[in-house]
């Protein structure tokens, strides 16, 4: 395993000759298999309408709201044209459907059990298909589990964001 291949043990900061790698090394399958998941959500053959720039700049959004600089700017460099909408304060999207789609990420990310039936309605009287609207929720639920790892991982190496 190639750890500065693996986005989540490079931005936590784990290198080949760090304590953590030895332990990261055995749970291998898991990384790899986080890092499929990675590319099928941020990069998949069938994007929709969340063309992979967007899709990396609401990564990076999520990212920066759950306070890690550093993930985002990882994303944030894949964002292209979208870049802006990396910032959480950047709440205008350039059509209605995209605020709609920011407004959702930003509740879902924030306040998930607050989550509810009327934001989807949303999203959908925004003009969002269905399809669509599962494929936002698989991006935003693999950045929450991204987040999650790195910070774990920064932890046990006494490290933060």
């Amino acid at each position: 395993m190639n750890i500065s291949d693996m986005t989540i043990l490079s931005k936590a900061g784990v290198t080949q000759n760090s304590a953590l790698s030895g332990v990261v090394s055995s749970r291998g399958n898991i990384i790899g298999m986080a890092q499929v998941a990675e590319e099928a959500v941020l990069r998949p053959k069938d994007s929709g309408a969340f063309a992979h720039d967007l899709r990396a700049a609401i990564a990076a959004r999520v990212a920066r709201l759950a306070g890690d600089e550093r993930l985002a700017a990882y994303y944030v460099a894949d964002a292209g044209q979208y870049s802006t909408l990396a910032d959480p304060e950047e709440t205008r999207g350039q059509q209605d459907e995209l605020a709609a789609v920011l407004s959702f990420v930003d509740k879902v990310a924030n306040q998930t059990r607050e989550a509810a039936a009327e934001d989807v309605a949303g999203l959908q009287a925004a003009g969002v298909s269905d399809a669509d609207i599962v494929r936002l929720c698989e991006l935003v639920a693999f950045l929450a589990f991204q987040v999650r790892v790195i910070a774990g991982l920064r932890l046990m190496q006494r490290e933060t964001a």
